[in-house]
């Protein structure tokens, strides 16, 4: 993760501080006013921060724009909105505040890490039908709803920074880690997104939709498409395709996409010249974050390893 501010001149660090972060007041206490700040962008719709303050101080900031999930490494943060008063210590992974309220914020030699995620793909991921959107999701709590749903949420963290630099290059594997950094938030944090499908979610689970979906998934594996955009497709809510694929494939839109994209690395491997590319390269090219599980899903559909494809055609 590139460092992309760090100083300890006062004034610097006061200016970085406003501009990153819009707060609109700061108020330092003691002598030290040291900042390291660290950023990572993922695609258009996420941003990974580590932030470094070896200092006491107090911000105000105006309401989020964007949904901010933070794990504090060690240190101390409490957060005051209208509503509540929360403090954070090592380990805590938190909610840092409702997108619509002025906050305050007291930071006590702080060493944290945090997700920015758009707003929009929230709602994506978690819209109840393409064609009569709902209200806007809210989550309705500020932590995990359990502990191994902050261990998820750490895991999913550690994992997006780990292959940020290659989805700087690769749109395919940025939109992935980006819908994980979202979907992963809709799990861990209570919220109003709805899960199971409706009566009309089952009615519209028909072969037709599937087929919708199908073609559009066959068109499209290249472009940065997800569960939203191929329900929107197939003219039928998110969950509606889900069952659609469940009971007429047994299989599900994204385990499909998968398997059309695992076909495209297929023939891209085949073609391939060994020492021209390498199989991280055409994995990540077709959106497949971990090398490893990459491995794993070509050697069961295809029985020989991507390495192997590669240098024997």
């Amino acid at each position: 993760m590139p460092t992309i501010f760090d100083s300890d001149d006062p004034d610097a660090a006061y200016h970085a501080i406003t501009a990153m972060y819009r707060t609109s007041r700061i108020s330092a206490i003691g002598r030290r006013h040291r900042v390291r700040i660290a950023q990572d962008v993922i695609g258009d719709a996420a941003e990974l921060h580590r932030i470094v303050f070896p200092m006491r101080f107090n911000a105000t900031a105006p309401p989020l724009r964007t949904l901010v999930v933070g794990r504090v490494r060690s240190g101390a943060i409490t957060y005051r909105d209208s509503g509540r008063a929360d403090h954070y210590g090592a380990g805590d992974v938190y909610l840092l505040g409702a997108p619509a309220q002025e906050y305050d914020t007291a930071v006590h030699t702080v060493d944290a890490e945090f997700a920015r995620i758009g707003t929009g793909l929230i709602n994506q991921l978690a819209e109840a039908a393409p064609d009569r959107a709902g209200s806007p999701v809210r989550f309705t709590g500020y932590r995990p709803v359990t502990h191994t749903g902050a261990l998820l949420w750490t895991q999913t963290y550690d994992f997006a920074r780990h292959n940020a630099a290659t989805a700087a290059t690769e749109p395919l594997l940025a939109d992935a880690v980006s819908r994980l950094l979202a979907a992963t938030a809709l799990t861990v944090f209570p919220s109003t997104a709805l899960h199971d499908p409706t009566i009309e979610d089952r009615h519209d689970a028909h072969p037709a939709a599937v087929r919708r979906a199908i073609a559009y998934i066959e068109s499209d594996a290249h472009r940065e498409i997800g569960l939203a955009d191929i329900a929107t497709a197939a003219h039928v809510t998110i969950r509606a395709v889900q069952l659609g694929f469940r009971r007429h494939l047994g299989t599900t839109p994204t385990a499909y996409l998968r398997r059309v994209r695992l076909a495209h690395a297929h023939h891209d491997l085949t073609v391939s010249t060994p020492g021209t590319t390498t199989v991280a390269a055409i994995a990540a090219r077709w959106g497949f974050a971990s090398p490893g599980r990459f491995t794993a899903h070509y050697r069961a559909a295809y029985g020989r390893t991507p390495s192997q494809t590669l240098h024997r055609g």
